[in-house]
């Protein structure tokens, strides 16, 4: 019980976006797909001093000291 009002009003939000498009911004729509090159701002890494530059394959030169040791 109950389901008819809330399927009556999706069915007519869906109705209403099938046959009624809002107007579109062609131009921002193009100068966001093909990308101005600049950013509206820089990127700042909180963490960039806490990261190990060569950290590629460290894991593999030591093992674990937590890790249990196979017999």
């Amino acid at each position: 019980m109950g389901r008819g009002r809330a399927k009556a009003k999706q069915t007519k939000v869906a109705r209403e976006l099938k046959y009624h498009s809002p107007n579109t911004d062609l131009a921002a729509l193009q100068r966001e797909l093909t990308g101005s090159g600049k950013l509206d701002h820089e990127f700042d890494d909180d963490y960039k001093d806490h990261v190990d530059d060569d950290d590629e394959d460290d894991d593999a030169d030591e093992p674990d000291n937590w890790a249990p040791r196979a017999r």
